[in-house]
């Protein structure tokens, strides 16, 4: 399937995923009202709400809450956009001035808060106290995996298995629970909820791992946000972690003065990118992501044929081929 041929199964309710997500951002406090309108016009993939509506279409479901749900997992990702920002002292977000350049960190932080909020304030709505729990579970989750990753911030003995267990709180688990939540709606049966939420769990993680090769290899005007962040904030993830498993101590050397400095000052970020081709270590990485990708296929197996299991078959395929 193709990504025209997958989105039109759910544009129309992407639209009102978006209208809904442009709604909550409103607010008569003028600054709210401000900082949320900017973030509004920033676009963005829209991802995980098209995988909620994906699975709700495959789980049959047909009642009002897939769009309400799907505006509340982009509240929740918007918010762990707008904390990340802070976090890394990021000073450009799709191709603009983060939020947190405009604004500050200070009230920068508050609306990531708020973000927060709003979505559970919208999930209450639904009056589904296991997907509320479900919700508050993966954001805890995902609170845990930050505060993981920047007590490891700057290590250089990290392990793989400690890098993929970030990248299951931070990302993963997000990609989970979109694509548990219709399961929960329709009253789908156990084995199918375990299946989707497995799906979306491997599918996200691919998707993490594809993100941190592009981070080291894509080209910043297409990326939308400077490159080779991860290691210049002191964060090794997969090639990198590959490259010093390897044990040559002249690229160890490498990798510590970027992650000592803060910066390409003594190795530029071209040296690395270098070493890490040359050593196999993105390809190594890649073939992660690939396995990552085909298992979240498999879990598709036990469902019947049609449109959106197809379309969900296809995805990991271009979360493997994306460049951005």
């Amino acid at each position: 399937m193709s990504l025209d041929q997958i989105f039109g199964l759910v544009d129309k309710k992407l639209v009102q995923v978006g209208q809904r997500f442009s709604d909550g951002l409103g607010s008569n406090v003028e600054i709210v009202s401000a900082m949320g309108s900017y973030i509004s016009q920033s676009g963005g993939k829209r991802l995980r709400p098209a995988l909620l509506l994906l699975a709700s279409g495959l789980c049959d479901y047909t009642g009002p809450h897939d769009v309400l749900f799907g505006a509340v997992f982009e509240f929740i990702h918007t918010a762990t956009l707008v904390h990340d920002d802070i976090i890394d002292g990021a000073e450009t977000r799709r191709g603009r001035a983060s939020v947190n350049r405009k604004w500050g960190n200070h009230l920068t932080v508050l609306m990531g808060d708020h973000l927060y909020l709003k979505a559970m304030q919208l999930a209450i709505g639904a009056g589904d106290i296991r997907i509320l729990d479900l919700l508050v579970s993966i954001t805890l989750r995902m609170i845990e995996g930050e505060l993981i990753q920047g007590h490891h911030n700057g290590r250089m003995d990290i392990g793989e298995s400690e890098h993929l267990e970030i990248v299951e709180r931070k990302t993963a688990t997000l990609f989970s629970g979109c694509c548990r939540v219709p399961a929960i709606l329709a009253g789908s049966p156990p084995e199918v909820q375990r299946a989707l939420a497995a799906y979306g769990l491997d599918l996200g993680m691919s998707f993490q791992l594809v993100d941190d090769i592009l981070d080291l290899t894509a080209d910043e005007s297409v990326l939308g946000k400077p490159t080779a962040n991860d290691l210049r904030e002191g964060k090794l993830t997969l090639p990198l972690i590959y490259l010093l498993k390897r044990g040559d101590s002249r690229h160890a050397e490498m990798v510590r003065a970027v992650v000592s400095e803060r910066g390409f000052g003594r190795v530029s970020r071209e040296e690395i990118l270098g070493v890490l081709r040359e050593s196999g270590c993105i390809e190594e990485a890649r073939a992660a992501a690939i396995r990552y990708a085909e298992r979240a296929k498999a879990h598709l197996a036990l469902f019947p044929a049609g449109d959106f299991k197809s379309a969900l078959l296809s995805v990991p395929d271009f979360v493997l081929e994306r460049n951005k």
